[in-house]
């Protein structure tokens, strides 16, 4: 097994996922949702996203290329995304609507919140996109080496699931309170770093 480019991939996209990192995120947007209905957040939003780097190694840099996107464009897509979900939980609209919402419609909200913003852009961000295609072009097309990035990326995302499941029995502990505070303080951070996003991409696209 080369491990001269499994270590580099394993720690690189450690880094750039940071699961643990993810873990007050998630405590702040499924707060209100039943413990099943976390679990299956988590589980869906891990599927997701491996399923996006995934096809990010195997076909992300012909996909960009095709549509003529480039990396800033994507990035500065995403910053203004995340900036959306963030301003919602800093004036607690997010909360307020989860709180509304209806027995029948937990399911739906389910996928929803899975599928944004945590699989994406906080899992199979911008970043970890760039970083997984960067990463299947050092394969050089080796089949086993793109098996080892695939193999890397499963995981990675198991590592998610992990964290997320263990995030739930943190949140009853904190109580009520205490998470209206996180997710407040999470939202200002998760708009620094939409912020960040923007002008990390608007820096790529004015020097290229």
């Amino acid at each position: 097994m080369p491990l001269e480019f499994l270590i580099p991939a394993l720690v690189t996209l450690v880094v750039v996922v940071d699961p643990i990192g993810l873990v007050p995120t998630f405590v702040a947007i499924t707060q209100d949702l039943p413990g099943r209905a976390q679990r299956s957040v988590a589980l869906r939003a891990c599927l997701i996203a491996a399923a996006i780097l995934a096809g990010s190694a195997l076909a992300g840099d012909w996909l960009l290329r095709t549509l003529s996107i480039g990396l800033p464009a994507f990035r500065i897509a995403g910053g203004l995304l995340l900036f959306s979900i963030a301003s919602e939980m800093v004036f607690g609209v997010r909360i307020e609507r989860q709180s509304r919402q209806a027995e029948e419609a937990i399911e739906e909200h389910v996928r929803n919140i899975a599928a944004f913003p945590l699989a994406i852009p906080l899992m199979a961000g911008p970043g970890a996109i760039t970083a997984t295609v960067l990463l299947a072009g050092r394969s050089g097309g080796d089949p086993a080496r793109l098996a080892i990035l695939l193999g890397v990326i499963a995981a990675v995302l198991a590592l998610c699931f992990v964290v997320f499941a263990l995030a739930a029995p943190i949140a009853k502990l904190l109580g009520t309170t205490a998470n209206t505070v996180l997710s407040r303080l999470l939202g200002v951070l998760l708009a620094a770093l939409a912020v960040q996003y923007v002008i990390d991409g608007a820096r790529m696209a004015l020097a290229g």
